[in-house]
């Protein structure tokens, strides 16, 4: 399965990143970890904001407790490989392409962008968790990356989804298009980072 092709990304990660991740796999699963407490913060701000949206709160609320079941994992992981958590470090990635979101003024309108940004960081960690799944030499982290990757791509449909009901296929499907060419050159213009999974 090309990945790149099904998420239709831009721009595919180098493939030095799965090599480099490999040699700090304390710092990737450090990182992973937060990425995965962040994504329910993330939901849970959404349906704080917008508790009238039926449908958002019936669909995002069981995604909560899927990511906070994945911080979990990760730290399991962290404690069966004998390494810590360690701090959480700013993520530059996500930063920057928040700036993608624009502000109308008008709140419903301003949930579009927030459910493509979060369908953008389910489709690349998707991508990212695949090739680790393909290419880590460490059998058991292929497998425990298989089951993330799966996960990912099942919410980064889920926030699709939520946009095209919200707002319609074609403004959804415009916002992404233009999300996805956003990406694609942040990520040209990012350095390869060995502990981090964006």
């Amino acid at each position: 399965m090309d990945n790149k092709k099904v998420l239709a990304l831009e721009l595919a990660t180098d493939p030095r990143w799965v090599n480099l991740a490999e040699m700090s796999l304390e710092d990737i699963l450090t990182d992973h970890a937060y990425c995965e407490q962040k994504a329910a913060i993330s939901c849970i701000s959404l349906i704080s904001k917008y508790p009238e949206k039926e449908l958002l709160i019936e669909q995002l609320a069981p995604v909560v407790s899927e990511e906070w079941a994945h911080f979990r994992q990760v730290l399991r992981e962290l404690k069966k490989r004998g390494l810590k958590l360690g701090w959480q470090r700013k993520d530059l990635y996500v930063n920057q392409l928040l700036k993608f979101g624009q502000k109308t003024g008008n709140r419903d309108a301003d949930l579009l962008d927030p459910l493509i940004i979060c369908a953008m960081i389910e489709a690349r960690s998707c991508e990212r968790f695949r090739l680790l799944s393909l290419h880590i030499s460490d059998a058991e982290l292929r497998e425990f990356y298989h089951q993330f990757m799966v996960a990912e791509a099942a919410h980064y449909k889920l926030f699709l989804g939520l946009a095209e009901h919200y707002f319609g296929a074609e403004i959804s499907r415009q916002r992404w298009k233009a999300c996805l060419k956003f990406e694609a050159e942040l990520l040209a213009n990012m350095e390869i980072r060995a502990d981090r999974m964006h």
